[in-house]
């Protein structure tokens, strides 16, 4: 629809440099005006260094924090679509929950308003333009500074310079087209002309994907008088549907969790857009004795406006905001997730999150910690045990030897098809945001890569032993059984200590145990411990048997030391701690 949009626009903009010469300085006005603000966009991502991500992720635990973060992070950038990006990045990769994410961008419709407030003072009210050339002449020279939050600044300066530009180019557009052109004559009164300039506010918005935009021209035709006050309010709100419509038609191609938003966000916009249509003209007169209540002049129109555009999304906002958790209960009923015990597709990996590294590199540390689940069920499954059986349990010996079903299970198939699939989706997917990523935050992702190359390692190493249990689970040999039974608890044991691991909020801990199963897995070793000469020595075991009970050793040595090294890079990010554990091993090996 927006591709047919644009060229219903392009024609239109043909048609009317032909016919008016001043319409130029109206059209450029806006395009400058966009361009600032995708500067200023970019700028911020470069600028922030992350701090606006972490922000996100940490600040969204509840509704009321989520709506003020959404409203102040909008009011200071000046980009509701720099946080709907981050937003909807940080809810496909299961990053904050959908009530949060709803809040954020339920209050980052009041946060935008701020963008109406300034072009209806500073850049109606002074001449805007004239500070333009020196922002833009800066904004250029930080350009060329190596370091990225002097660029990300310099792109900052360059899109308010643009924005400026813009308005000042639409501000002396439309006052020179109401001298040739009047284009209040072409005004509709009553409920008809509500529906009709809403409609067009909502089709511009669409177009050039921006509402600010949308507003900047609305405010600058409304001061010059080539539009009239309450078409200009109706505007305003086709505008707000227009941004909700873009964000909708978007998401319907990605994940559930995108698909929820985008509705929620388009519930929210559209109803608070078809109440205010309803009531607008009682809103007229309460904008009026509000505005006298303010200081705001009975003909300041401009600033009338931004006073409507404020009050309509903080209304509609404080009601929502009552209703977000029934409106998660809907749209998870509306959206649901096909859940299952192995899953083959990737659950975190989302094209979309790209656009945001920080996102993109958390999203990829769940989808190794999915792979690790599934490499963790087929382990236990190799070594003739079902998790739930084992996984908290304190006598995990006991368990161990009253399992003796043998659990049928292609390896090979299930390594092709869910483990290797997996870890392939996840190195292609890192490629396209690690040249993105600060050092520290590359060296992560590459320690993320190296933890799928040993989990997929550790399931290609229980082929044989998986084999070799099945054998002599069912031997008449006493001896060689308790030997492979404690293959089976260590592993066992290994995979409940990461999964305490897993739960534990105490990184330190998360060490400590760590060590400890380093400590432990030196039992395994059937030679050094002595095992093995006894068993030969006094005839318990013949010599085939010792053979392969050493190679086996060998491989649930291998699983384990790999699945230690997995848990230290998934559940250790603090780079202290990660430093002292290395100095610790360093130490041990002197």
């Amino acid at each position: 629809m927006k591709k047919y949009l644009s060229y219903i626009l392009l024609a239109f903009l043909c048609y009317l440099l032909y016919i008016n010469e001043d319409s130029k300085y109206i059209v450029a006005g806006v395009g400058i005006f966009i361009i600032g603000m995708y500067f200023m966009e970019d700028g911020f991502k470069l600028f922030s260094g992350g701090i606006l991500e972490r922000l996100v992720a940490k600040s969204t635990s509840t509704v009321s924090k989520s709506v003020f973060l959404g409203i102040t992070a909008t009011a200071i950038l000046q980009s509701s679509s720099l946080i709907a990006i981050i937003v909807i990045s940080f809810l496909s990769a299961k990053i904050i929950s959908l009530a949060g994410a709803l809040g954020v961008v339920f209050g980052s419709a009041v946060g935008t308003t701020t963008t109406t407030w300034i072009v209806s003072t500073l850049g109606l009210k002074i001449d805007i333009a004239a500070f333009a050339l020196p922002l833009i002449i800066f904004g250029v020279i930080f350009r060329f500074y190596k370091n990225k939050n002097i660029q990300g600044l310099g792109n900052i300066l360059l899109g308010l310079g643009f924005i400026f530009l813009g308005i000042g180019y639409m501000k002396d557009g439309f006052e020179d087209l109401k001298e040739g052109i009047d284009l209040a004559q072409f005004s509709v009164n009553g409920y008809m002309g509500i529906i009709i300039y809403a409609f067009i506010g909502m089709v511009a918005t669409i177009i050039v994907q921006s509402s600010t935009a949308t507003l900047a021209l609305t405010i600058t035709a409304l001061s010059t008088g080539q539009i009239m006050y309450t078409n200009a309010m109706a505007i305003a709100v086709g505008a707000n549907i227009g941004t909700a419509t873009t964000a909708a038609l978007g998401a319907m191609v990605s994940n559930a969790n995108s698909k929820r938003m985008a509705v929620g966000l388009f519930i929210f916009k559209g109803v608070t857009a078809i109440v205010t249509l309803c009531l607008l003209y009682f809103l007229v007169d309460l904008i009026d004795y509000l505005a006298e209540i303010l200081g705001i002049a009975p003909d300041d129109w401009a600033m009338k406006l931004a006073l409507f555009h404020t009050f309509f999304n903080l209304a509609g906002l404080i009601v929502f905001s009552f209703f977000i958790p029934r409106l998660v209960i809907f749209l998870k009923k509306l959206f649901v997730e096909d859940v299952g015990s192995y899953i083959q597709k990737t659950k975190y990996l989302d094209m979309e999150v790209i656009a945001v590294p920080f996102a993109a590199l958390k999203a990829t540390r769940k989808e190794t910690i999915h792979l690790y689940e599934n490499a963790s069920e087929v382990l236990s499954h190799a070594i003739m045990l079902h998790r739930h059986r084992y996984l908290e349990k304190n006598d995990i010996s006991s368990v161990v030897k009253e399992s003796t079903d043998i659990i049928e299970l292609n390896i090979d198939d299930f390594y092709q098809t869910r483990i290797k699939s997996l870890y392939s989706d996840i190195i292609y997917y890192s490629t396209y945001f690690i040249n993105n990523l600060e050092n520290e935050k590359k060296g992560y992702l590459y320690d993320l890569r190296t933890a799928c190359r040993d989990i997929a390692e550790a399931v290609k190493n229980t082929k044989e032993l998986q084999q070799n249990i099945s054998k002599y689970l069912s031997s008449n040999n006493d001896y060689i059984k308790d030997e492979y039974n404690y293959l089976r608890e260590a592993i066992a044991k290994t995979i409940n200590t990461i999964n305490e691991i897993k739960n534990s909020k105490d990184e330190l801990d998360v060490l400590s145990k760590s060590e400890l199963l380093k400590e432990y897995l030196k039992s395994l070793d059937v030679i050094s411990t002595g095992r093995i000469d006894v068993l030969i020595r006094e005839k318990r075991i013949d010599k085939k048997m010792a053979t392969t009970l050493l190679n086996d050793s060998a491989h649930a040595y291998t699983i384990i030391n790999k699945l230690i090294n997995v848990a230290k890079v998934l559940w250790i990010e603090d780079s202290t701690i990660k430093q002292l554990g290395e100095d610790y091993e360093a130490g041990k090996n002197l």
